[in-house]
């Protein structure tokens, strides 16, 4: 990194740039391995110290969340400003040393760095997956009734945790003229920019309520075309405002997740208030048919898809009430949830709901695709009767979901998530590219299948299964989209688990998330990524895992073989979730297995093809494959106890991961949830005190019934590497026992966060996953000056002048210094500095001559840890010309550049060489 580079991108006062002191002055330095990157900078006064990013453009609002990292380690989530450009996060969640290999990503997507040249060598052989065979089924097609639309605004709620009340605001649309109750399907937005100016072609806010001659944007108003289709076939439909939350939920550790499941239910217990008491209910609910709230869908986008599965969870299993913004009873029962694009940040999907997940394959918003643990991350949790299914539309963004997010359709300024450079057009998702969507093309596709499972879950068709559980059938209401699926749960039996640790030869167990290359499934340098590798709160995770095959040659069988046998019995076929490479195409695999008397059956061969994608895309995402178990039956085995599964490459060479193999049979259980314990986590804010020691216990509230299994990460606060281990829980237990030990002392430091991270294993569900001690620093900042050490010179001389704190401290101390015009006499000019210094401090050059404070030098000195001072020093030269005496003025600033007004504004002068 070059102090150029620095100067260029870094944020200031208009006019100013700025840079870092060169190493041997103590600061972060342009010319070593310490140099903050482009955009960075450190900054703050009074204590409100930051570490602070902006990016050369507006950071449209989304759905993923805007984190800082350094290299794997999460540091924190920053606080955006409102000119949608500067992120803060306050120094007390970041640590201020070892601020190496500085990332802002978002969803796995790095938004400080441009994004690479694609690959055009793989980006060739991008092709849309054939078409396939159309379904006896179609639920994208409009039902028999007429419909009518409505709306209601009732009185704003308070949530915890929010300062401004949340508006209840709704659209309502039901189908005319029907009859008796009728089930309901409610949908929830995702987050979104909240007011915009009306006329303005970009003006938008995060603000709530609007200020001024802005309007709310009706993001509620979005999913009118799904719902008029589900109105049509008969059922009612509500959809929810969220902009009170999503102007709100940059603070809440959870992203606002537990804000939105309350906001949920209490729309869900209005409408069983207005089942009971018709009279009561707005006018648009009551020219509705009576809501059937023994069947309710809810249906989320983006963060409102982890709101609507917290609701879900919250419904059946009871939140910690001081954090819930709903007490009341549950009159209501959730039969599935649809979630599009959704974010999870959480991994806690709730395993005895069902669930469809679409997953956009273009998506530029939620671009790691995460919501594919809404699929993954039931497994071996509950009972496994609930059908999770996964579908991914190719083509498809995150917005154009909804109307009210995209260009051309939405009453506010709008733009498609997907984003690339003119320059360098994705081959996959640029708009005009053979495998993109329309804006239409994909609303409709996502009507059919939010339809379809609307008919699964609520009306019980089992006739829709085969166009969400990776049976390989279309809708052609949703055409001419190309739509993959796949899916656990539901009559699935067995289950050969990678998570499971099971015995693997002829390929390599691996780990979703390590940072070891050797260790990983997919090598961080591989172009694209896998939703089934999405990162969660930790480098490095325990039980997630999948089998990599990679060979040269056809014919070396990988075999998997789990701790004990398992059971296929009442299969029809093996269904196995496989991918390969994007833009692959055939690879082929014969399948066997064996049962525990040694009895061997080849099933069949398969073949698998890779999904279009790009270094953009999220296209490492599994295909179900099946083949019939009937050769297994015919060569007599057991299949009561099938002890391993063989996986044979018949292709010339490759790559493929294998996520699991389950046994198949067509139809849908019955699903009933259970009774499984709830784990919650909270936060303590404590004080260091002055002297002694503390010990404190992190939160952990477990609740609900029975007992289960969960996984708890201790986070380590200073390198973000985490312990864990496989923890039981009870209700009103203390399993999750975690003491922090407080030393008090006397010296000024950071608040520092002492966290945990939970996921449910087996029997639970975690609400809350990650909470800890905050330890607060309650020490003063040391009061800081700068003094002259040298400040009258002959030039050849160096000016000296020391930055000093009055006590030791236990973190870097940084403070900016200005070089300012001086008031009068001559001025040193940019020709008698140094001009490597020059170079390394401003990224400028000595010519044309100026006055050296036209040369935009702001410098942020650091006082390391363990040190009390800092020389900020000046290298003048010698030359032959016959000068003046000369000056310059140096003054410590604020984080806007301007100088402190308590503070001195110190001179160094230089005389000329006789």
């Amino acid at each position: 990194m070059t102090a150029v580079a620095v100067l260029a991108a870094l944020a200031g006062s208009p006019g100013l740039a700025q840079a870092q002191q060169p190493s041997h002055a103590g600061s972060l330095s342009a010319t070593n391995d310490n140099g903050l990157p482009p955009g960075w900078r450190i900054d703050g006064d009074r204590g409100a110290r930051a570490l602070v990013w902006r990016a050369p453009k507006s950071v449209p609002v989304g759905d993923a969340r805007v984190e800082f990292r350094t290299g794997d380690r999460l540091l924190g989530v920053p606080k955006p400003a409102k000119d949608g450009r500067t992120f803060r996060l306050a120094l007390d969640e970041a640590a201020p040393t070892g601020l190496t290999d500085l990332q802002v990503t978002a969803a796995g997507r790095r938004l400080d760095a441009a994004a690479e040249e694609p690959d055009r060598s793989d980006a060739r052989g991008a092709r849309l997956p054939a078409q396939a065979p159309a379904n006896g089924v179609d639920p994208g097609k409009p039902g028999s009734y007429r419909t009518v639309t409505g709306s209601y605004d009732l009185a704003p709620v308070r949530l915890p945790g929010f300062a401004t009340p949340v508006e209840m605001r709704a659209q309502v649309v039901a189908p005319k003229g029907a009859t008796g109750s009728r089930p309901l399907a409610l949908f929830l937005h995702g987050r979104h920019s909240t007011c915009y100016k009306p006329g303005s072609e970009d003006d938008t806010t995060i603000d709530w309520p609007c200020a001024d001659g802005y309007k709310p944007i009706p993001s509620d108003k979005g999913y009118l075309r799904d719902q008029k289709l589900l109105a049509s076939q008969g059922y009612v439909t509500v959809s929810i405002s969220a902009n009170g939350i999503n102007a709100q939920d940059w603070a809440a550790e959870d992203a606002g997740a537990q804000a939105r499941s309350s906001l949920v239910r209490q729309h869900l217990a209005r409408w069983a208030d207005w089942a009971a008491h018709r009279s009561t209910a707005p006018a648009a609910v009551r020219q509705a048919p009576k809501a059937d709230l023994s069947g309710v869908l809810l249906v989320g986008h983006s963060r409102g898809g982890e709101g609507v599965n917290r609701a879900a969870m919250d419904s059946l299993y009871p939140p910690p009430s001081a954090e819930d913004g709903y007490r009341g009873p549950v009159r209501w029962k959730i039969r599935g949830t649809v979630l599009i694009g959704p974010t999870i940040f959480g991994q806690n999907p709730v395993a005895d709901v069902p669930s469809v997940t679409l997953l956009p394959g273009c998506d530029g918003d939620v671009s790691d695709l995460q919501g594919e643990d809404f699929v993954d991350g039931t497994r071996g949790v509950s009972k496994g009767a609930a059908l999770h299914s996964a579908v991914y539309v190719v083509g498809a963004n995150h917005n154009f979901f909804n109307s009210e997010w995209t260009p051309g359709q939405a009453e506010a300024p709008a733009q498609d998530d997907f984003w690339t450079d003119p320059e360098q057009p994705d081959p996959v998702c640029s708009p005009g590219a053979a495998t993109r969507l329309t804006a239409t093309q994909q609303h409709k596709a996502g009507s059919t299948y939010i339809a379809a499972a609307a008919r699964l879950f609520l009306a019980g068709d089992d006739r829709v299964l085969p166009l969400l559980d990776g049976s390989g059938k279309r809708a052609p209401s949703a055409d001419p989209a190309r739509v993959l699926t796949h899916a656990v749960g539901g009559r699935r039996s067995g289950g050969f688990l990678p998570d499971a640790g099971p015995k693997v030869t002829g390929a390599r167990l691996c780990s979703a998330i390590d940072p070891s290359p050797a260790v990983a499934c997919l090598d961080p340098e591989t172009p694209g990524s896998s939703p089934h590798f999405a990162w969660w709160e930790t480098e490095k995770e325990t039980g997630r895992s999948a089998v990599d095959l990679k060979w040269s040659r056809p014919g070396t069988a990988a075999r998997v073989t789990p701790a004990k046998p398992l059971s296929l019995h009442g299969s029809q076929k093996l269904a196995l979730r496989v991918f390969v490479p994007p833009n692959t195409t055939g690879t082929k695999f014969d399948v066997a297995v064996t049962d525990s008397s040694n009895r061997r059956a080849t099933l069949g061969r398969v073949e698998v093809a890779g999904l279009p994608g790009s270094a953009n895309t999220a296209s490492y995402w599994a295909q179900e494959l099946r083949v019939p178990l009937t050769a297994a039956t015919r060569a007599g085995l057991d299949l009561r106890h099938v002890k391993s599964l063989e996986v044979t490459p018949r292709s010339r060479s490759g790559r493929a991961w294998l996520m699991d193999a389950w046994g198949w049979a067509p139809g849908t259980p019955a699903v009933k949830a259970a009774a499984l314990p709830r784990v919650d986590v909270g936060r303590t804010i404590v004080k260091e005190g002055d002297s002694g020691t503390r010990t404190y216990r992190i939160p952990v509230k477990i609740s609900g019934h029975g007992s289960g299994q969960v996984r708890v990460y201790v986070l380590a606060p200073d390198s973000g590497r985490s312990e864990s281990r496989l923890v039981t829980v009870r209700p009103g237990s203390h399993a999750i026992d975690v003491p922090v030990v407080v030393k008090g002392d006397t010296n000024y430091g950071e608040d520092v966060e002492h966290d945990i991270a939970v996921k449910a294993v087996h029997n639970s569900v975690v609400g809350k996953h990650r909470g800890g001690v905050t330890v607060e620093n309650d020490d003063p900042e040391p009061v800081i000056t700068l003094s002259p050490v040298a400040d009258r010179v002959t030039e050849g001389e160096t000016l000296t002048w020391r930055l000093s704190i009055d006590a030791p401290v236990t973190v870097d101390i940084w403070q900016p210094v200005r070089v300012l015009p001086v008031t009068e006499g001559t001025e040193l000019s940019t020709k008698d500095v140094d001009p490597q210094w020059l170079k390394d401090w401003s990224g400028d050059v000595p010519d044309p001559e100026r006055p050296l404070s036209d040369a935009n030098l702001w410098v942020w000195l650091n006082i390391p840890i363990g040190s009390t001072s800092v020389d900020f020093v000046v290298p003048t030269v010698q030359d032959q010309v016959a000068e003046p005496t000369e000056s310059m003025r140096v003054a410590l600033t604020d984080r806007n550049a301007e100088p402190l007004p308590d503070r001195p504004v110190l001179t160094g002068t230089v005389l000329d060489r006789p």
